[in-house]
Formats: C-alpha cells, structure tokens, sequence
C-alpha cells in the first residue's frame, strides 16, 4: 500500500483540494472561537484542526465527568475531573502540530470577554448546551457583528443554524420556551409525580440545608399573594424556622451526644413535617395522604408501609409494591451495588429499596456536613458531585415512598435533576460537520448558500435544508443599534455615558437631547421622572465591562441604543479623558410603525365571506325607504365597541341620557 506523502503538505493535500487555495490559504489566519468543549464541541474541534484553521480560541467553563467518556473522545479515565477546554486543547493538538490551540478554562460570562473581545475573532462557532450561555454569545456577536454559527443536539435531532447580523435571524428572533415551574406549595405540601420530589430535594431541601441562610418568607409571601393555598403556607413558614436547628446541627462537629445531625434532618423533614401536613385534614379530602417515616424501624427492618394509606390511589399501590422493605444492612454509598462492584452503569441504575434510601440519604448528609465544617460555607447542587447527587437521590425517593410516587435510580435523577438532554456521539458528529460546512460559506461570504439545517429522526429525509430567515423586525437583540464606550468605570458617570451617546443631533451626530429610559439588564436605572442616579458612578451602579446600557426612546420613535461597556485601553494616558465615546455616534433607525390591517377586498365570488367572531352582531331589519336614501348611522357596532373599551361613548342623540359615572367630553 503507497504511503502517503508526509509533512504539512502532505497533511492538507485533500484539504486544500476540496476547498481550493483561496480559501484553504485563508484558513491558517483565521481566528476562530470555539466556545463549548463538551459532545459537539470534541467533534466540532477535531474537524477545524483536521480542516487546517489555524488559530482557535477554545473556551469552555465544565470539567470531565465519568459519564462523558462514552461520546467526548477528546477525553480518558485519567482525565476526569480535570479541565474540558484544557485536555481538549493537548489532545488535538496532536492531530495537527500546525495549528494554534488556545485553551481557556473560564465562563463566558466572564467581564473581560467583552465586545472589544469577541471582535477579534473571525467568526465564533458555538457548542453550548445552556441557553442562557447562547443567548449572551448571541448578543455579544450581534454587537462585536461577529459571524455566529450555533448548533444543539437532542437525542436523534440536532440543528445548525448560521446568523449574521441584518442578514439572518439570531438566536433570539424566535422565542424560545421557558423552563417548566410547578407551583410552591405543590413542590413543598402535595408533590404528585416524581420530578416534583427531584425539584423539592434539589431546589428546596438542599439549599436550606447546605446552602445560604436565606429567609425563605419571599417565596412564600410571593406564593401568598398568587392566591396559593394559606393554611399550607402558615404551616410552611413554621417548617422554615424549624430548619434553623437543624441546619446548626449540621455545622456543629458531632461529640457523640444526642442524635446524629442526618437523623435530626431525617426526623424533620420525613416525619414531623408530614405530621404537620397530615393535621391539616381538609387537604386530604381529594388526594391520598402521606405516610410519615419512622428512621429508627426502617434501619431495624421493622416499619411497614401502610398500603391501606392509599386504597383508591392505583399508582401508589403499584410504587409500593416496587418498594423493596428489606432488614439486611447495604451500608452503601454513591448507590453501589450489595456485592460491591464498581461498574457505574450499573450501580446508577439499580433500583434502591426503602432501607438503601434511608443509607445512602445518612451517609450523603454526613459527607455534605463534614464538608461545612472542613471550611466551605455553602454547597449547591451539582450534577457531578457525587455527594450532592447523592443527597438529592436519596431524598427525593424517600420523599416519593412516602407519599406514594414510584422513585428513581440514580441514574434517572441526574437526568431529570442536571436536566440533561439524551446525548448521542453520531447526532454530535454529524452537527459537527454541518457546523464547518457553514463556516466556509461564511469565510466566503457566500451568504446566499447559507442554511439552516435541521436532523430529523425521520428515515426517508434525515436532513433539511432551510433558507435562511430575514431578521424579525420586532427582535430585541439584533434590531438594536450597537456601540461601544471606553471609560474609567470609577470616575464616569451615567449622566456623562448617556448624554455623550446621545450627543448633540443633526450634523454634531447622535439623536439629541430627548427623553429617554436607561436600563442595565432588566434594571432601571433611570427615567424621565426620576434622574436620581445621573450623577452615580458607573462603578457604584455596578455597571461594570462587558455590561450593557440600554437607551430607550421613551416616544418609541427610534430603536433602542445598546450601549456595550469597555475599559480603556492599557497605554492611554493617565491625566486622559475618562469617556472615550464612539466615532461617529450611533444613530438608531427610526421605528417602522406597525402595518394597519388593510380593508378587506369586495368578494369576487357569488359565496358570502363569514364575518370574524368579534364583528358578528345581529342583522337589523331592513327599512323602507319609499325610494329616500337612509341616513347612514354615525358610528358602526363594532367602531361602538371599541370606543367603549377606550372608556368613551358615542351618543346616538344629543338628548340621550348619561349614567352617573360618565364624563361628558366635548
């Protein structure tokens, strides 16, 4: 079998035959951001090194866990719980000793990756499985006017989509949905399926517990005010002051007295809260009750759950049943196996009985304490913190026996609690290459060739193509205008910021004085009415680099001003201006007034066009006229009704009369 032809030229021979010289020359000077290092982000890195672009930027915030291994090639055993962007970097650097790798262990979020950052990038290519973290990328590429290409896989299904400012839509043209909630006392009081359990342990017990005393009457109040059941709420604030002692326990080191702080905890939380709940009988009525657990009888193998507890409820019946009540002593932790095998798979998908519960909850409550008392202050949910998975596993069952939910392995609660979305390494594979696909036609500028491609779990079409989208007019991420101030973020004022964005008008550029609203974020920090913070640093505002100011027209005349804060730059002169203001100064479109909905056309046809539901009203009888044209009435029904819902009347005579509550209006 030949050999094939060594050295660089032999590495980019097929490379720079597909892509021709032109563009494969460029590759080697572009400057690429990578940002994500996970399961697309391995693929997607391996084709930009294996395609020769010579200058990476690799970002990624996460370290390797176990259960990446199965798709993030990139990564061995040896590297877990070391740096994703790191080991991803020395890995592929192999493939191509050519190419510049360089790798950052950070959060995009992070000040110092401001606009003036992202522009020196070429174009920026996201891997990201959090939409927060794709939204800010969005928004920093639309002000940067950085191409972006993003990319998401869901099991089977994955998508690539290309967005260049004015050109495409962005990330946040089409609405994304929110994340489900569930109401409180649902989560805390009548918990009816096992993701409700999974939320409780995780986003409830854990952060009383081992997170930051926080007075958690907001909640509560903000639930009193929804109209939220007020009995259960009056019981859930005394819960919140019984916390307290425990969570002292939990920080005090154990001398050995009195019970354990994980019995005092289970006590609480598994038998005299249900206690608590189960005195309010009139929230039992509808709905089967809870059945306290007593932490003493199921370690001792002697407590039995009440099946009667649940006569009329089927799927409770069928959970206690898979409900294993045994007596032998697992003493196990991180959900290991009785014969104790290491094999993770298969220690996370085991079901776990009643008792293996109850110890791995005492054990993941002793291990979560030690650590408070070794130094850390607090500890918040982790999906590969075996400790906290741990906590969470063990708890939310516990919680779900108790009132008659089929529980989970631990396994399906890191799924359900990381909300982790199904990963498969070909889905990956295949957006990987889709994502350099798109690249290129953007290195050419070939925005007429630019898809939005979609993977489809259907057989007969497993990809579609989709031309790209113009803009939504009504985005309000990339239909804003976008410049950049340098500042001494200690010495600048806001009044100083705004007024020099907006400028003077006309030919001195920018709009001019006008009435105008300032927001950072979804803060307001300053309006027409109320100046109060003109006069407040930057700094003092908390209005740090990487932020944006939002100038908002307050008349809606012109689009709003996203004002993008940098530092200034390292040899500027110390007795030098504080404020460097764009040049020139940005000038916002103005706002296209929305379309009136034109009048409907004369039918052409002999069938009759149904009114809309809103405009029906009875037909009135036709009046003779003895050949005398009719006087047209003043108004019509449905013009009547909308002037009704404006808080005006239109009179039929002037003799008419008027209720008591109606201004006459000239």
């Amino acid at each position: 079998m030949p050999k094939l032809p060594g050295g660089p030229d032999g590495r980019s021979l097929h490379a720079r035959a597909i892509l021709g010289p032109e563009l494969y020359g460029r590759l080697s000077e572009t400057k690429v951001l990578l940002v994500g290092a996970g399961g697309i982000g391995c693929e997607l890195l391996k084709n930009i090194v294996l395609t020769g672009f010579g200058d990476i930027t690799l970002l990624d915030l996460d370290t390797i866990d176990l259960s990446n291994l199965n798709r993030q090639f990139l990564f061995k055993k040896k590297d877990v719980k070391q740096s994703k962007a790191l080991v991803a970097a020395r890995t592929a650097s192999a493939f191509n000793p050519n190419v510049k790798i360089t790798p950052i262990h950070g959060n995009i979020k992070e000040p110092q990756f401001d606009v003036a950052w992202f522009r020196g990038f070429d174009i920026v290519l996201n891997a990201l499985d959090n939409l927060d973290a794709r939204r800010h990328v969005n928004k920093m590429c639309m002000a940067a006017n950085v191409p972006l290409v993003e990319s998401g896989t869901a099991g089977y299904l994955g998508q690539v989509q290309p967005i260049v400012k004015d050109r495409a839509e962005c990330f946040d043209c089409v609405p994304k949905p929110t994340p489900k909630t569930f109401p409180v006392c649902t989560i805390r009081s009548t918990p009816s399926q096992p993701i409700h359990c999974i939320v409780w342990a995780k986003s409830y017990l854990m952060p009383q517990l081992f997170g930051e005393d926080e007075d958690s009457g907001g909640e509560l109040d903000d639930a009193e005010k929804q109209g939220e059941n007020a009995q259960e709420i009056a019981t859930l604030r005394k819960e919140a002051q019984a916390f307290k002692a425990v969570r002292a326990a939990l920080r005090t080191p154990d001398v050995g007295k009195g019970p354990s702080a994980a019995k005092m905890v289970f006590e609480k939380v598994f038998h005299s809260d249900i206690l608590n709940l189960l005195s309010m009988a009139d929230m039992w009525r509808s709905r089967a009750p809870p059945t306290p657990l007593d932490f003493e009888g199921i370690r001792s193998g002697a407590f039995v759950l009440n099946k009667k507890t649940y006569p009329e409820d089927g799927a409770a019946q069928r959970a206690l049943k898979d409900v294993k009540v045994d007596s032998g002593s697992s003493g196990m932790s991180n959900g290991s196996t009785p014969n104790g095998t290491s094999a993770a798979g298969l220690k996370d998908q085991r079901a776990l009985s009643l008792k293996d519960n109850v110890d791995l909850f005492v054990s993941s409550t002793e291990r979560l304490a030690a650590r408070l008392r070794s130094g850390e202050d607090t500890i918040s949910f982790d999906k590969d913190d075996d400790d906290a998975l741990d906590f969470v596993t063990a708890a939310s069952n516990l919680r779900s026996i108790a009132y008659g939910i089929p529980g989970k392995s631990r396994w399906e609660v890191k799924e359900m609690a990381g909300n982790i979305i199904p990963a498969i390494a070909t889905t990956n594979a295949i957006i990987a290459g889709l994502i350099v696909l798109q690249a290129f036609h953007l290195l050419r500028k070939s925005y007429n060739a630019l898809r939005n491609v979609h993977v489809q779990f259907k057989p007969t079409m497993p990809l579609s193509a989709i031309n790209m989208t113009p803009p939504n007019q009504n985005c309000g991420v990339c239909r804003d205008t976008y410049t950049e101030v340098l500042c001494d973020l200690a010495r600048v004022t806001l009044r100083e910021v705004v007024e020099g964005v907006l400028g003077d008008g006309e030919d001195a550029g920018g709009l001019g004085e006008r009435d105008v609203s300032v927001y950072e974020h979804t803060r307001m920090l300053s309006d027409p009415d109320w100046d109060d913070n003109l006069e407040r640093t930057l700094e003092s505002l908390n209005v740090t680099r990487g932020k944006f100011l939002s100038i908002v027209d307050d008349e809606g005349e012109f689009a709003t001003i996203q004002v993008a804060i940098g530092v200034l730059p390292p040899n500027h002169p110390a007795d030098g201006s504080a404020l460097i203001l764009p040049s020139p100064l940005p000038t916002p479109p103005p706002r296209k007034p929305k379309k009136a909905m034109p009048s409907t056309p004369p039918p052409t046809g002999t069938k009759r066009a149904a009114p809309d539901d809103d405009e029906l009203e009875p037909a009135a009888k036709r009046q003779k006229t003895n050949g005398i044209a009719p006087v047209p009435p003043p108004f019509t029904p449905s013009k009547k009704r909308r002037l009704e819902d404006d808080g005006l009347i239109m009179l039929e005579t002037l003799d008419e009369p008027l209720e008591d509550d109606v201004i006459l209006v000239d």
